[in-house]
């Protein structure tokens, strides 16, 4: 009988932010895949755990993510942390979740810390549908090529952004979505400095110019306004009654069953208007 692979969140920046379920797993598991076992040794020093760690990250996946994979197979568990979050979300645990389900082995996911939940919830932004668009591509070319094929979006567009890279981001975001955008920043979430700018993607661009970006963040881009839609008319109808008899043969009776029905109006009212024309 196998394994099992366990999802543990870890914490985004507050290290309180551990539960004790998360705690209990890490402990219990035979073994921990760790994006970085640095920063994973860090965490369970901090839980008094000690505990067999292997890397897993986007460079080894084939090679580390059939090693675990075959422990598993062999009645090990396994608990899959990465830096910081949740495992597998614009991360790549991802391919070894996928792995796991086409070799039968059960996948429990332990709910905890989520920067783009964490970041959705607090920008203000409308938060009922929303898309997680992960890391923009370096190349500005490809950045830009991503970024238009969002250009009708109308739900919540969430981003994470490095310092490094937000200038950039922010400029090509503000010459495709337009200045007036609204945006929240989200900064250093739950860290010492945690900030929350709610802005626009031009005010936002003319304040990183001038003040450097530090710390990592979450790019929360209010969608599209949905086209406005145009109240259908009696006017309306009777264009297009006149339009299937003329384009399609269809008779007057017919014709107004059809455009009624087509545009939602009342099918006598459009007829007794035909009649009258």
């Amino acid at each position: 009988m196998s394994g099992t692979l366990y999802l543990v969140p870890t914490p985004i920046g507050n290290l309180s932010d551990i539960s004790e379920r998360m705690a209990d797993t890490l402990a219990g598991a035979d073994f921990i895949a760790a994006e970085d076992t640095r920063v994973s040794l860090k965490l369970l020093n901090h839980l008094g755990i000690k505990k067999s760690m292997v890397t897993y990250h986007r460079h080894n996946t084939d090679k580390s993510g059939q090693l675990v994979l075959d422990r598993l197979l062999a009645g090990e568990n396994c608990a899959l942390v990465t830096d910081a979050g949740m495992p597998a979300i614009s991360d790549p645990g991802e391919e070894l979740v996928a792995l796991c389900a086409g070799a039968g082995v059960p996948v429990v996911c332990i709910p905890g810390p989520c920067a783009l939940v964490t970041a959705l919830a607090v920008s203000g932004q409308p938060t009922g549908r929303f898309t997680f668009e992960g890391f923009l591509a370096m190349n500005k070319k490809n950045r830009r090529a991503h970024l238009d094929s969002l250009r009708q979006e109308e739900r919540t567009m969430i981003f994470y952004e490095a310092p490094h890279k937000l200038a950039a981001t922010l400029e090509d975001m503000a010459a495709v979505f337009g200045e007036e955008r609204p945006l929240s920043l989200c900064r250093e979430l739950t860290k010492l400095h945690e900030e929350i700018r709610r802005t626009t993607l031009g005010a936002a661009l003319a304040h990183y110019r001038e003040n450097p970006p530090k710390g990592e963040f979450v790019l929360v881009v209010r969608g599209c306004e949905p086209p406005e839609e145009k109240e259908v008319t009696l006017e309306d109808g009777l264009e297009l009654v006149e339009k299937l008899r003329r384009e399609e043969g269809l008779s007057l009776r017919d014709g107004v069953k059809r455009a009624a029905k087509e545009l939602g109006l009342s099918r006598n009212q459009l007829y007794d208007l035909a009649v009258g024309k």
